[in-house]
């Protein structure tokens, strides 16, 4: 059975976040076995299960879970997914104590990867395989040897099909009074990849973009999850800004989507945690993420880190990695809260 928490305190995950580059290793600090690949295998499914918390959503999660369980079948994997801000707050409080819970951590916060990557506290080298093959682009897809590219979001035009049956072309056309009420957006705070969509928004179609459409007085949602299920009940008509929704369409909601001239992406990348329970079987699970199997399971609707995986609409190592300058804890708290006075206020 598969874990979903609820959001923590957005407050937290800001203050816990900036302390990453001043903590050392924690004194439980796990390692995989020395030795060959097959040896960590060996010693991975002696493990017989991993944990990996993830914002990924459920369905490409359960999908990688059948598709890891198929090449692995003596290991359990199990996920807890949640919003960054949910998630990464927990896996800092694990790598504090030294008490870990998670075995990998798949997460988009840019500024988190950055600093937890150049501090090397959180996260054990990966020893992966498949990481290393040139398909996979290690050069890029690969900082410091302790995360790897796994995927990436790319945000794209919604709508309900029997409200909007002509579909949208750009961002720009959600800004009309006849959506007043029906437009969905997700709520930035606390999330750092969330506060680089609406600054990318502005900078690209307009710097009242965002004023322009909180007089349409739209819904707000917790994450681009929300946005989709809303679709497709007929709670809203349009939002600007959710991931493909190829898994919806092929199941024949009502619902269709199209990425604008310019889209938005930010990527996934995953590590083994400094403290996981299961270290081998973690090396298994992030390599695997590198395999065209674990690239199918996880990316259908977003972008895939190996050329030419069915179902994904562009490769991740092509969507830009967000400016970390202006990610800090201070300025996505800060944007945070001037987004609370234009829509929430």
């Amino acid at each position: 059975m598969k874990l979903l928490f609820q959001a923590t305190a957005a407050a937290a995950a800001l203050a816990v976040t900036s302390v990453l580059t001043a903590c050392g290793a924690s004194p439980g600090t796990t390692a995989p076995v020395s030795g060959t690949w097959e040896e960590v295998v060996a010693a991975a499914e002696d493990e017989g299960s991993v944990l990996l918390y993830s914002s990924q959503k459920p369905a490409n999660l359960e999908r990688l879970e059948k598709a890891f369980e198929t090449a692995y079948p003596r290991i359990d994997l199990k996920f807890v997914r949640g919003t960054d801000a949910d998630i990464n707050p927990r896996v800092e409080t694990e790598n504090r104590t030294g008490r870990g819970t998670a075995d990998v951590h798949m997460l988009t916060d840019a500024t988190w990867v950055t600093n937890a990557a150049q501090s090397g506290s959180y996260s054990t080298e990966l020893i992966g395989p498949n990481m290393r093959a040139p398909e996979y682009r290690p050069e890029t897809s690969m900082l410091e040897n302790r995360f790897a590219l796994s995927s990436a979001a790319v945000f794209a035009l919604g709508w309900n099909t029997e409200a909007v049956p002509a579909g949208l072309a750009s961002p720009r056309d959600i800004l009309d009074p006849k959506y007043t009420g029906k437009i969905g957006i997700v709520n930035p705070t606390g999330i750092a990849s969330y506060v680089d969509l609406y600054r990318y928004y502005a900078d690209t179609y307009g710097a009242d973009y965002w004023e322009r459409l909180a007089e349409l007085k739209p819904r707000i949602y917790p994450s681009a999850l929300g946005i989709a299920q809303a679709l497709t009940s007929g709670e809203i008509a349009v939002t600007p800004s959710v991931q493909p929704l190829v898994t919806e369409v092929a199941a024949g909601a009502p619902v269709d989507w199209a990425l604008p001239p310019q889209p938005w992406g930010t990527p996934w990348y995953s590590h083994v945690v400094s403290v996981a329970p299961h270290p081998n079987a973690a090396q298994l699970v992030v390599d695997f993420l590198a395999t065209r199997e674990g690239q199918t399971a996880l990316n259908d609707g977003y972008a895939a880190a190996l050329p030419d995986i069915p179902g994904a609409v562009v490769q991740a190592q092509d969507i830009a990695v967000p400016d970390t300058r202006d990610l800090t804890p201070d300025k996505v708290a800060q944007y945070s809260q001037e987004w609370a006075r234009r829509f929430q206020g």
